[in-house]
């Protein structure tokens, strides 16, 4: 019951990191990264598509992505998209190659990417946190039942501590490295 109790919080817990890693793929920092085009969906013939369904995407370079739609009949309904989307690029089309050249950023919007990334660190460890709660509200909850005992609760409660700060750690080194790529001009 108790190893239950601790795996399911370590699995919610990875999922917290792992949106963590896939919300940050989505920040546009000063290189180019297929991840920024994750978000956008695409008008194809009536139907909300992901544009990863539609298209092939590259970075051939830094600071370049490449989009290769398959249907050539779609191509303006991807630029359409593009353009309506929040990233504020400019597709350029070839045929049936759409690229979008990354603009390298300011230093007050590298700034305010700082600050988005920190604050969606601090979401992440506040969901993992409420894990850890959750968790030992369990525990707590069998102790009373008298499923488990008093000492088979402490130390379970130190384990799923110790769940909780390594994966606090892990939000901090995944959010020291985004911060870098932020500010890396």
């Amino acid at each position: 019951m108790i190893r239950e109790l601790v795996a399911d919080g370590r699995h919610r817990m990875e999922g917290a990191v792992d949106s963590l890693r896939s919300e940050f793929n989505t920040v546009r920092t000063g290189r180019a990264s297929t991840g920024l085009l994750d978000r956008i969906h695409v008008d194809y013939y009536g139907t909300k598509t992901p544009l990863k369904q539609l298209a092939s995407l590259a970075t051939p370079d830094l600071r370049t992505i490449s989009i290769t739609v398959y249907d050539k009949n779609a191509v303006n309904s991807v630029v359409r998209a593009i353009q309506e989307s929040d990233l504020a690029l400019t597709p350029n089309t070839d045929g049936s190659v759409i690229r979008l050249n990354i603009p390298t950023l300011t230093a007050e919007r590298r700034k305010d990417l700082v600050r988005l990334v920190r604050n969606m660190a601090e979401d992440s460890r506040v969901a993992v946190r409420n894990v850890r709660r959750d968790v030992i509200q369990d525990l707590k909850d069998l102790k009373k039942d008298g499923e488990i005992s008093e000492d088979d609760e402490r130390r379970a409660e130190e384990e799923v501590q110790k769940l909780t700060d390594g994966f606090i750690e892990k939000i901090n080194e995944i959010l020291h490295h985004k911060e870098e790529e932020i500010l890396e001009i």
